[in-house]
């Protein structure tokens, strides 16, 4: 049955009551001013917009560009537990920089070889690998193969022989210490490379002490769930030994915050208790619970590749600049 006049009428002045209610008594919307209320406000300014510019600039890499380092980074992303986002953040934070114009190349020391697998470079037994390189039986340069999906991607994949790396390392000369020359910049000259990332195998094993012999800077993943908080003290008290021992330069540099949930309360207690206890070292872009990010390895790509628009695919952008600006000596106008 259709409403009559009268029925209309009082429901348009009803719904017109209501909005000026809202509004304020008396107050009439003028439509010539809602335009004039976001006037001088940059689209980037916006959480919105500024999700949008990131977007684009992953889709469109030529439209940023990171400054050249003065001096080439090595990092080794550490954490003897697994399941903490170790390879992905390698990998994902290595796929950002050279989106951004800069060099990198990866290092995978797993004998899972999940690195290998997510920069899509072949890792078949027999291929020149990270365990010939420790062994002495291949140079860097022959064991560096580049990743399809960018021209400044690099890595040295592992084989399923690192497994039995660290048993034939131990009566070995300078077993520590072979990664580091491996890597020396006379091995790596005319590579034109700015960072090393280094993904260690989820143990404090010789493999992992290798990583940081060869390192400056040590690179921490932490999940944000409690268990992923106690064995962060067991690795800082080797990082210390190795500090005491064998290489006094290495420190830890960075921390990111892995599968962050913000839904959880207990997120944000983690992130928390990190922020307070590594203070400017963790990064301030934070890494959320992705699908995306879990699907990508599926495909051999990293999240940027695979979904440059999703939220995992941004905020590794984001950590990869924020990585990148503190360093220390950089050419152009990159900022601590």
């Amino acid at each position: 049955m259709s409403a009559g006049p009268s029925d209309v009428s009082r429901g348009t002045v009803s719904r017109e009551t209501a909005s000026e209610n809202e509004v304020g008594r008396g107050a009439r919307h003028n439509d010539s001013d809602f335009g004039n209320a976001y006037t001088g406000i940059s689209p980037i300014e916006t959480p919105i917009g500024a999700a949008a510019h990131r977007a684009s600039q992953v889709l469109h890499p030529q439209s940023v560009a990171l400054p050249k380092l003065a001096e080439r980074r090595m990092i080794t992303i550490a954490n003897q537990k697994g399941g903490v986002g170790k390879t992905t953040t390698a990998v994902n934070l290595a796929s950002a920089l050279a989106l951004q114009g800069l060099t990198v190349l990866v290092v995978d020391l797993d004998p899972q070889g999940n690195a290998s697998t997510a920069l899509g470079v072949d890792h078949r037994s027999g291929v020149a690998s990270s365990y010939e390189l420790l062994l002495g039986e291949v140079t860097a340069k022959e064991a560096i193969a580049q990743s399809p999906h960018s021209p400044r991607l690099f890595c040295i994949p592992a084989t399923i022989d690192l497994a039995g790396a660290e048993i034939e390392l131990v009566s070995m000369v300078a077993r520590e210490g072979r990664l580091k020359t491996a890597l020396s910049d006379a091995a790596l000259e005319g590579l034109d490379i700015d960072f090393v990332l280094i993904d260690c195998p989820p143990s404090l094993g010789l493999l992992t002490v290798n990583a940081m012999v060869a390192a400056k800077e040590v690179l921490i993943p932490i999940q944000c769930e409690y268990y992923a908080l106690e064995g962060v003290g067991q690795l800082l008290r080797n990082i210390e030994l190795v500090q005491a021992h064998l290489n006094p330069t290495l420190h830890v540099s960075t921390v990111i915050l892995t599968m962050y949930d913000g839904r959880t309360k207990l997120a944000d207690q983690v992130a928390d208790e990190v922020r307070n206890h590594f203070g400017e070292a963790v990064l301030r872009a934070v890494i959320p619970r992705s699908v995306k990010v879990s699907e990508a390895p599926g495909y051999g790509m990293t999240v940027l590749d695979y979904d440059p628009g999703s939220r995992g695919a941004m905020s590794y952008l984001d950590a990869g600049r924020e990585l990148a600006s503190r360093t220390v000596g950089v050419t152009g106008s990159a900022k601590r």
